[in-house]
């Protein structure tokens, strides 16, 4: 099993930044990619930005050119910095991780989620 650990949110008025940071642990032999999907009241979950263990970063159009993501691989922990937050980026965000327990043997998981309000 792995545990995917998420920090960082809370409330932030328009404008401002926050960062998320989102640590795996457990039973590990290595993580393909990590990311980060978020989910608005009435909405489906999204993607907001994932990462592979090289480093190469996929963003959704909405956050591009505000929000960065970037990974310790050594720690397992993944970093999300938004900046320019907009009220529609308010929702809960949730850890994302495709994690390899062997050679052959892979899983997705998920984190608890963390709730991001961005309002004055």
């Amino acid at each position: 099993q792995v545990q995917l650990v998420e920090s960082g949110g809370g409330l932030v008025q328009p404008g401002g930044s926050l960062r998320l940071s989102c640590a795996a642990s457990g039973s590990i032999f290595r993580i393909n990619y990590m990311g980060w999907y978020r989910q608005a009241p009435g909405k489906q979950r999204e993607l907001v930005a994932t990462i592979t263990s090289g480093g190469s970063t996929n963003f959704a159009d909405s956050v591009k050119g505000r929000f960065t993501l970037s990974r310790d691989n050594a720690k397992n922990t993944v970093y999300l910095q938004m900046n320019s937050l907009k009220p529609e980026d308010t929702a809960v965000y949730y850890c994302n991780a495709d994690v390899y327990h062997s050679t052959k043997r892979r899983e997705t998981y998920w984190g608890q989620g963390t709730q991001v309000t961005v309002s004055s």
